[in-house]
C-alpha cells in the first residue's frame, strides 16, 4: 500500500499490523539525544523547534552523505530507546514513528489513546532507506551530529506496520501464529 505523508488521521486508522506499504512525503529524523532535548524544551514550556502534529519521526543518525549523495546510510536504530520520550510526543499529535524493536506498554497504549502508529524498517537496510531520499535539511541540534534533527523526503521507502491505532502488535502476533497450543 502506498502511503503519502504526512499522514492522515484516517489513513493511520486503516493500517493494521502486519501491513507492508510504502511511504512517501516529508519527515523528522532524531534519535535519542534530540528526543531528550525535546523533552527538556518542553519541561521548560518552549515550543519545539518543529511542528510536531500529524507528523512523522523516523529513529535513525544517518552517516554523512558522500560526495554528490543526499544523505549517508540512513538505517533505523532501535526504538525502544525513545519509549520514554514517545508518549508526550504523541499527546503532541505525533501521528508515526519508524524504527525497529518492540515498544513498550505505556508506547502501545498512547498510541492507541492518539491513533498513532509504529512503522518498522529491517536493520541493515541503511543504503537502500537511503536511495529513498531525496532530501535533507537540517532542523536543529546541529551540534549532535549525526544525532541532529533532520527533515527528509522520501519516496517510496518500504516499511511494515509493525504496531497499529487499535493496540496490536505485530511482534505479539507473530508469536501467537507459532505458539504450541495444549491439547
Amino acid at each position: 500500500m502506498k502511503l503519502t505523508l504526512p499522514l492522515s488521521a484516517s489513513a493511520a486508522a486503516e493500517l493494521r499490523a502486519g501491513d507492508t506499504v510504502t511511504l512517501t512525503g516529508p519527515m523528522y529524523v532524531a534519535r535519542d539525544a534530540a528526543h531528550k532535548r525535546l523533552t527538556a524544551l518542553l519541561d521548560e514550556g518552549g515550543p519545539l523547534p518543529f511542528p510536531i502534529e500529524g507528523e512523522t519521526i523516523y529513529y535513525a543518525g544517518p552517516s554523512p552523505a558522500p560526495k554528490g549523495r543526499i544523505i549517508g546510510s540512513a538505517g533505523p536504530t532501535t526504538s525502544g530507546r525513545m519509549d520514554r520520550y514517545a508518549p508526550r510526543l504523541f499527546d503532541l499529535g505525533l501521528r508515526a514513528t519508524i524504527g525497529k524493536g518492540k515498544r513498550s506498554k505505556e508506547v502501545m497504549a498512547s498510541m492507541k489513546k492518539n491513533g498513532a502508529v509504529y512503522f518498522g524498517v529491517t536493520g541493515g537496510a541503511a543504503a537502500l532507506v537511503a536511495s529513498c531520499v531525496t532530501e535533507c535539511e537540517t532542523v536543529c541540534y546541529e551540534d549532535l551530529g549525526p544525532e541532529a534533527v533532520l527533515r527528509i523526503r522520501v519516496v517510496d521507502m518500504p516499511a511494515v506496520v509493525l504496531a497499529d491505532s487499535l493496540g496490536n502488535d505485530l511482534y505479539e502476533l507473530g508469536r501467537k501464529l507459532y505458539e504450541v497450543k495444549p491439547e
